[in-house]
């Protein structure tokens, strides 16, 4: 099985595209982003793996922003995270990562949590920012409102939205930020 989906940017130019497949008793997640960004073009090729229960094992980014060459590996297992090899201390009670760059990640979070309708989880995440080039905890909270629609909140960065759910899992509608195209 495999799903796939390819978002526009709302609040500025940029398209991302994104493939899930099954991968060794897991999942395999991988896209590329282009968009652009207060440092210039960006363009970010990326991946997260998932073991069985959905839990984060590794993440991978390659690509440029602005002048900058992007190159990050990020692996999680039982000590915790660690980000290019350092042990990133703090987050060994995360299991998720999520990449703030783009709306794929959070199909993830959503399969795992496998949330009733009307149930309401906190789901703290290993943040990986872009920007700043690092791993951080950004605290989330999601509650199922429908079938296909989840009220979300990331009351750190802040951002909260009536996220839209597509058929195949992926986020559809990301309000002022992403919006699936296909």
């Amino acid at each position: 099985m495999s799903e796939f989906a390819v978002w526009t940017r709302l609040d500025r130019p940029g398209r991302d595209a994104a493939l899930l497949k099954a991968h060794a008793g897991g999942w395999l997640l991988r896209g590329a982003a282009a968009f652009e960004h207060e440092l210039g073009s960006a363009v970010v090729a990326y991946q997260v793996q998932v073991d069985a229960r959905l839990e984060t094992t590794r993440g991978a980014l390659s690509g440029f922003l602005g002048e900058a060459s992007v190159r990050h590996e990020i692996l999680r297992d039982r000590d915790g995270w660690r980000l290019n090899g350092a042990r990133v201390d703090g987050l060994e009670r995360l299991v998720d990562l999520d990449y703030g760059f783009t709306p794929a990640t959070n199909i993830l979070q959503l399969m795992r949590m496998a949330l009733p309708l009307g149930g309401k989880a906190e789901l703290p995440v290993a943040w990986f920012d872009l920007d700043c080039a690092a791993l951080t905890e950004l605290p989330q909270i999601y509650e199922r409102r429908g079938d296909a629609s989840y009220w979300y909140e990331a009351p750190t960065v802040p951002y909260q939205a009536l996220l839209e759910i597509a058929p195949n899992g992926f986020v559809q509608s990301y309000p002022g930020l992403w919006r699936l195209v296909g």
